[in-house]
């Protein structure tokens, strides 16, 4: 008799993190795309949309006031002030995802990601990118053409403390070419997945194995 039971995992926590300009944002959409077992975790933040941003999906945009009254009232899993404007990650509905064995993809910094360190370190697997020089980093800042020059110095300013707090995360890639930086960063995610501890229904499977089914 073949064994029909489902291996049933919990979900985890997939964090993608970098300097602005390394490549993160672009890593985390090609795993949406390829991957249908991870959904985006979708941040709150206030500040103004970007040019080609989409309220809901990419962020929620919320005013300052309504940010502070979710943190006062804990129900944010981690959040952040980044370049002035706040940040962070409703609770519920990761929480919620992971219990249902469903992989959330985050893209933040290193303040959030050690808040969902200290929240729940089990569920949590972090990736650093970094770029492959300083040089390659402010061209790449420069070629998305989304921020002035201001901007683009002060983003280069804070890079090297970013930067610094590399040995946080579990898994480091050095982005030189994007489309193998994606593969290594897919690699990671499909053997995280298969750690014993993370295999909720593993006992159960085996169960059924043993008795034949």
């Amino acid at each position: 008799m073949d064994n029909d039971l489902r291996l049933q995992r919990r979900g985890l926590m997939f964090v993608l993190s970098s300097p602005s300009g390394a490549g993160k944002t672009t890593i985390s959409r090609a795993i949406l795309e390829r991957d249908s077992e991870i959904v985006m975790s979708v941040s709150m933040t206030t500040r103004p949309k970007r040019p080609g941003e989409v309220a809901a999906r990419d962020y929620h945009f919320v005013e300052t006031a309504d940010f502070n009254l979710m943190v006062n009232r804990g129900e944010l899993l981690e959040y952040a002030k980044v370049f002035d404007h706040y940040y962070g990650t409703p609770a519920a509905p990761v929480m919620e995802a992971l219990e249902g064995g469903q992989d959330v993809l985050f893209d933040i910094d290193w303040q959030g990601t050690q808040q969902l360190a200290e929240r729940a370190r089990a569920d949590l697997v972090s990736v650093f990118i970094l770029p492959p020089s300083t040089s390659e980093l402010e061209k790449r800042l420069r070629g998305r053409a989304q921020d002035s020059a201001e901007v683009v110095a002060n983003r280069m300013r804070r890079a090297p403390d970013e930067m610094s707090h590399y040995p946080e995360y579990d898994y480091i890639i050095v982005n030189r070419e994007i489309e193998e930086s994606i593969e290594m960063a897919m690699a990671i995610l499909r053997a995280e997945r298969l750690k014993r501890a993370r295999q909720t229904g593993l006992g159960e499977f085996v169960k059924g194995l043993r008795e034949g089914r």
